[in-house]
């Protein structure tokens, strides 16, 4: 934790000092007396952040704003640092030690925080100075930190006010962190509720009969919860992390009339002891064998295959997009599967409305740190809500169920939800007042649900909407399965674009989905290549282009807002815009090559714009090692995994934009793009490039020759790789004539086109939609 913390400091442009222990021992050779063994631990640390999978840094070259060190040679350097985070062993003692050092060599007013899961504030800073005291407070980061949103803050009775808001506003905007805030208790929210969620269900599965496999596919995507599920889970996070948090709720909350759900049963003791920790032990509740996943049966804790698990609740699930209806029709069905998930989830209601006042004084902080910290689509009282209020409170009576009185008496005073809306903003029942609040936002957040609210609308069709973003900004939403580029997508850019330019200042595409765009819709175009129907695919091609140029060229800029999977078509748009605005968490890249095509949107063109820079038209200019790696970004169908990653790959320019926090991605788009119109913008010049035509296609076909002598590539991955080759070089040209992005937009068609002809083709295409995988053919 303590490097995943530094990596994700470093990942936000923030110098970090990492300190570890002197190691006990030194190996044969080792001279103790060496920088490079006393910070061996750190050292190693810091190494091994390379190699993680996922990984937690978005760049290798963030890793210099990271210094290594020990607690013996470097403690002093703290007096630098403007917050210090402790995240040692949870051992009070050790704790209690290290903070009586801290406290002689900081700074007066440095903030001081815990990473601790659990323990106490009052017990961490017994014998510390007020002047400590009124700066230290709990920060509790969720692991994975680059990946988990959630950010617990939990103030100790002498924490300075100053010091929470300062710590809310640099979690919240420098590391793009959902902010909590909970109580000096047992593993504050997430864990408390989360840990209680998983435990409650191992503890009725047995029961219920119901394997594992079935339990994970129960509470999984259906009940809007992650792929991981609940074993899963505890497999990722570590049986004995797990176990600990489990035994330290059930040795510390000796007044929680449900404290026995926390004792870990026989068989998570003996998984435990026999090292069956999960993915750092190889193996946990699932096992991988060869290619194959197995699952291990409870009773004899030996691992078999899994067996396929159907039911009728969780099929007609798969059908409903809304997370509230998909869930509220799983708790509602009759079958075996839906009864267990109905009695655990009410369980857990009713369980969490008891924690309020004692982990956090709201349901929006619950709620929060549930959905941030354990990846849930819902928190527990927008489930109640999804499920009926006041359905759940009978149906959890006629259980044997005990929800906190708070909840009749909302009921009682006519409030039927936990949340609602009011003059278009969010609100929820706040307990204390007994009265109806504001749901707290930051100002820089914004959502596409809000302009709905508003009635921003300007115009839209099946695929995208027009909104007023407000100060003289449009915002175009994508609204497709996936977000996935269509003809209707493409006719409302255009309207977008002459909406904007007659009334408007600037443009930004963007939306509230759970990814940017996932490509093209290649159900419509595997229907059209089979039809023959090649003169429609013409015409959406160069029309999907022409759009792209027609947005670089507006006499009004254009900013893109991509995050999370931007693949394909939706990274053409991306880059067919005047600015990027992106997510810090971005999955970026050109991957029609696995569907046997090449960029068809002018993702070939864009890519060589972004690489050549200034330089496209330079005669001095070495532009083939550029040229190599385009065609291998393109060709190898690389996929960026963060906006930095984007940026050294080309999709991104120096000058683009990254938002930590996705929550105010198009509230950061929006100021760019009045900021470039209110600078006075003027749409660029369009680029030449000087390539270097047949020859330079021929010196990539004989590295493909080689690779298909070789087995590397098929024969369709070369003809591929060859109609790539001839665009990117700029068909029959040569090095001292200049190639336009008209023409290469136009062999960019042809070779789209002409492939989308090919059998081999249409079978790649086929087993896309039919798997979710490429086909090799």
């Amino acid at each position: 934790m303590g490097s995943g913390i530094a990596a994700h400091l470093a990942n936000s442009g923030v110098r970090a000092l990492l300190l570890d222990i002197v190691p006990p021992k030194a190996g044969p050779g080792e001279d103790t007396s060496s920088k490079a063994f006393r910070n061996k631990f750190a050292q190693g640390a810091l190494a091994n952040l390379r190699k993680q999978k996922p990984s937690p840094i978005v760049s290798g070259e963030v890793l210099t704003n990271i210094e290594v060190g020990n607690f013996e040679d470097d403690l002093n350097r703290i007096a630098e640092c403007d917050w210090v985070v402790e995240v040692v062993k949870e051992d009070l003692k050790i704790k209690q030690d290290l903070f009586a050092k801290v406290e002689k060599i900081v700074r007066p007013g440095t903030i001081v925080s815990s990473n601790t899961s659990g323990m106490s504030i009052v017990g961490m800073t017994e014998g510390r100075g007020a002047e400590f005291k009124k700066n230290f407070l709990v920060t509790h980061f969720f692991n994975p930190v680059r990946y988990m949103k959630l950010l617990e803050l939990v103030a100790g009775k002498e924490t300075s006010p100053e010091v929470l808001k300062t710590l809310h506003r640099f979690g919240e905007e420098v590391l793009g962190k959902g902010i909590v805030y909970g109580k000096d208790t047992t593993n504050f929210i997430a864990n408390r509720i989360g840990v209680y969620g998983m435990m409650r269900t191992i503890a009725s599965m047995e029961k219920a009969e119901l394997s594992i496999e079935e339990v994970d596919k129960i509470f999984g995507p259906a009940m809007g919860r992650p792929k991981s599920a609940v074993f899963r889970t505890a497999d990722i996070v570590g049986l004995d992390t797990f176990t600990h948090v489990a035994k330290n709720c059930y040795d510390t909350l000796t007044h929680d009339e449900e404290r026995d759900v926390f004792a870990s049963p026989a068989f998570l003791q003996k998984m435990v002891e026999k090292n069956m920790l999960g993915d750092k032990s190889g193996g946990g509740f699932y096992k991988k064998q060869g290619k194959e996943i197995l699952a291990l049966d409870l009773k004899s804790l030996e691992y078999r295959p899994q067996a396929k698990v159907r039911y009728e609740s969780l099929g007609a699930a798969r059908d409903i997009e809304n997370v509230r209806e998909r869930v509220a029709s799983v708790m509602n069905a009759e079958d075996k599967a839906a009864k267990f998930a109905e009695g655990v989830t009410l369980d857990v209601l009713a369980y969490t409305s008891r924690r309020i006042p004692e982990i956090a004084d709201d349901v929006v902080n619950v709620d929060r740190g549930v959905r941030w910290g354990f990846g849930w689509d819902l928190g527990p009282f927008e489930v109640w809500d999804a499920y009926g209020v006041k359905k759940g409170v009978e149906r959890m009576k006629a259980l044997g169920l005990k929800p906190a009185a708070w909840v009749e008496e909302m009921l009682a005073a006519g409030r039927e939800s936990f949340y609602g809306v009011a003059d278009g903003k969010d609100t929820y029942w706040d307990i204390p007042s007994k009265s109806v609040k504001v749901v707290p936002e930051n100002a820089r957040t914004q959502r596409v649900e809000y302009l709905k609210r508003g009635n921003k609308k300007i115009a839209g069709n099946d695929g995208a909407t027009l909104w007023d973003l407000g100060d003289g900004a449009t915002l175009l939403e994508f609204h497709t399965k996936m977000n996935s580029i269509d003809d209707q997508i493409i006719e409302m850019m255009n309207t977008a674009l002459d909406e904007t330019e007659k009334n408007h200042k600037g443009l930004v595409i963007g939306n509230d989905g759970s990814n940017f765009s996932a490509g093209a819709n290649i159900v419509a175009l595997l229907w059209a290549a089979k039809s023959g129907e090649f003169e429609s695919i013409r015409k959406l091609v160069t029309g999907f282009q022409a759009v792209n140029q027609r947005m670089r060229y507006s006499p009004v800029p254009v900013v893109t807002a991509p995050f999370n999977l931007t693949l394909g078509g939706g990274a053409e748009v991306t880059m067919g815009g005047n600015a990027i605005q992106a997510s810090a968490e971005l999955y970026m890249g050109l991957v029609e090559v696995g569907v046997g095509l090449i960029p068809g949107g002018g993702g070939n063109m864009q890519l060589l714009r972004n690489v050549y820079g200034p330089f496209g038209t330079d005669k001095d200019f070495d532009f083939f090692p550029f040229l190599k790696k385009i065609f291998l970004t393109i060709g190898m169908a690389k996929v960026a995994t963060s906006a930095e990653e984007a940026r050294e790959a080309g999709f991104l320019t120096q000058a683009d934009g990254i938002s930590a926090n996705r929550d105010f991605l198009l509230s950061d788009a929006k100021a760019r793009v009045l900021g470039m119109a209110d600078a006075g913008f003027k749409a660029p010049r369009p680029s030449r490039f000087r390539l270097p035509g047949t020859s330079g296609a021929a010196t990539i076909d004989m590295m493909l020759y080689d690779m298909e002598l070789n087995g590397q590539v098929s024969a369709h991955d070369r003809k591929i790789a060859q109609k790539l080759a001839k665009v990117l070089t700029g068909g029959n040209t040569s090095s001292s004539l200049l190639v336009t992005e008209e023409r290469l937009l136009e062999l960019e068609a042809e070779a789209f086109l002409s492939l989308c002809g090919e059998e081999k083709t249409q079978d790649r295409l086929q087993h896309m939609i039919e798997k979710g995988k490429p086909l090799r053919n």
